[in-house]
Order: structure tokens, then sequence, then C-alpha cells
């Protein structure tokens, strides 16, 4: 192996794990409900669109609109939980795409009882690579089921 592929080898192993990292710390500042700094993940002009079984339920762009939007959503739940799994990417130059798998559990009280609303969602992402740092440029997040169960104590 030459020093010339041996570098590429290494970017492309950085990138894929710099990707990794950049939906894990979005679904880890969701849990936490830190939407603003979620939106530094974003690109300015970034796009999230949600489906659940396969029908377009919300449109959003920019950041202040997603913020706005996650904001407002978040606050309904006491506890927010993302369990990330498969995570697939392909890197062209400055722009990557990617799929990942993730269950998200949104617990609720209702009439003192604990709830959890649990989902299994994939995302299908566009990145790109700005100012040294990989940032969504579109998520598409696909709703595949709900489960929704009163938790035992």
């Amino acid at each position: 192996m030459t020093q010339s592929n041996l570098e590429k080898r290494m970017e492309e192993l950085e990138n894929v794990r710099a990707l990794r990292e950049l939906v894990d710390t979005f679904s880890i500042l969701a849990d936490k409900k830190e939407v603003w700094k979620q939106t530094e993940l974003f690109t300015k002009d970034a796009t999230v669109e949600s489906y659940a079984n396969g029908a377009l339920v919300s449109s959003l762009k920019g950041t202040k609109q997603i913020g706005e939007a996650f904001e407002s959503f978040l606050a309904n739940f006491e506890t927010v939980y993302h369990i990330n799994g498969q995570h697939v990417v392909e890197i062209n130059g400055d722009k990557a795409e990617g799929t990942l798998y993730c269950r998200v559990d949104l617990i609720t009280s209702e009439n003192g009882k604990k709830i959890n609303n649990a989902s299994a969602v994939f995302y299908q992402d566009e990145y790109v690579y700005e100012n040294g740092q990989w940032l969504i440029a579109k998520r598409t997040s696909n709703f595949v089921w709900n489960d929704r169960q009163e938790l035992s104590e």
C-alpha cells in the first residue's frame, strides 16, 4: 500500500467517524433537550422532513424554524431517549449521504401514570463539509412504527 492510498483510507475513516459522531451528538442533544445546540449541527438553510406511515407530517427549513419546532415538540415529554443503531454513509468529496436507524422513547405523565411513546425511525441524511466540520444539510425522518405503553414502576 502506498503512502497516498494509506492517507486516503485514513481520511475516509476519519470522515466516517466524524459523521457518526455528528448523528450521535444530534441524538444526545435531543435527549438533553438542548435544541439550540442541536441546530448548530445543521447548515443554515437545512431542511428536515418527517414522515409517518409514508405520509409527510412536517417540513422545516432553516435552523430557526427547526429549533422552534424541535423545542415545541420536546417540551411535551419528561424524558427523551434515543438509541442509535446502524449508520451507513457514502462520502463524495465535501458531501455525503447516510442512513441511520434509531429507536426513540418519549416519556410523558398522564393521569399520574408514566407513558412511553416508542418509535422506530430511520433517518436519510445529506451532509456537507463546511468550515472544517460535517453538518446536516437535509434530514428525512421516517417513522416506521410506534408503540404506546404505560410504564410499570
